[in-house]
């Protein structure tokens, strides 16, 4: 049994559960409202997105606040996943912890790179400074910047959660199925995304979808599992 309160131990895995489910609507918000065309990892056209850049001022500091509360409501998550899980790892639970708020710093630089982006697209100085293919350059620069953290945060964020998911199966805190396919899932996106970079033809769109899909089903599920029942009281450890 979990040595805290069952009521605290329900209370956070609830505020962890609504807290991702909040963080996937504001990701496809993010991306379907916000991002469009002036997100590098939406799309692999580096100079159609940095031409976008160039006249989308608003949207690219709206972006960068959005980066900022989407880290926020990560730490949520990962503190409150640690304080579910330690009692049955505290080392790797903090591991995860560490690893974790280690990726969401990385994805934060997107904020950086999109503040960076708005300031080159209105600012005077860069208009006289610069000629149009040089603040294009810069622009491009800042989509890569952006496309380089965001895939390693990606990598590092889905590590952490492998973790995550492998103390939940330990522990029985919720049904076996969603752990187990968490853990595979979370694996499989980390193995891909870095396997891609030496093998081209595994960055097909088809199967990058994929991968990632069947992750996304496993956050939902563990989200609504834990947003909607908490974790078990009782569990029956592995």
């Amino acid at each position: 049994m979990h040595s805290d309160n069952p009521k605290v131990l329900i209370r956070t895995a609830r505020t962890v559960g609504w807290s991702q489910l909040a963080l996937i609507a504001l990701g496809i918000a993010t991306s379907v409202l916000v991002s469009k065309g002036i997100d590098i990892n939406l799309s692999a056209d580096v100079e159609s997105t940095a031409r976008n850049m160039l006249d989308a001022e608003t949207r690219l500091r709206a972006k960068a606040y959005l980066v900022c509360l989407g880290f926020a409501l990560g730490t949520v998550i990962s503190v409150g996943l640690f304080l579910l899980l330690k009692p049955y790892g505290r080392l790797l639970a903090t591991s995860c912890l560490t690893v974790s708020l280690t990726g969401g710093v990385l994805s934060l630089l997107g904020a950086v790179f999109a503040m960076n982006a708005a300031e080159i697209a209105s600012a005077p100085a860069y208009a006289s400074i610069t000629n149009e293919a040089q603040r294009l350059m810069l622009m491009g620069i800042q989509a890569t910047s952006d496309y380089t953290s965001f895939h390693l945060s990606l990598v590092i964020s889905s590590v952490a959660h492998g973790g995550f998911f492998y103390l939940f199966l330990r522990s029985g805190l919720i049904p076996t199925v969603i752990a187990a396919w968490g853990l595979f899932t979370s694996l499989l996106v980390a193995v891909m995304i870095v396997a891609r970079d030496f093998v081209p033809a595994l960055g097909q769109s088809t199967i990058t979808i994929s991968f990632m899909v069947a992750n996304l089903v496993a956050l939902l599920a563990l989200s609504l599992y834990l947003g909607i029942k908490g974790v078990r009281v009782d569990p029956v450890p592995l």
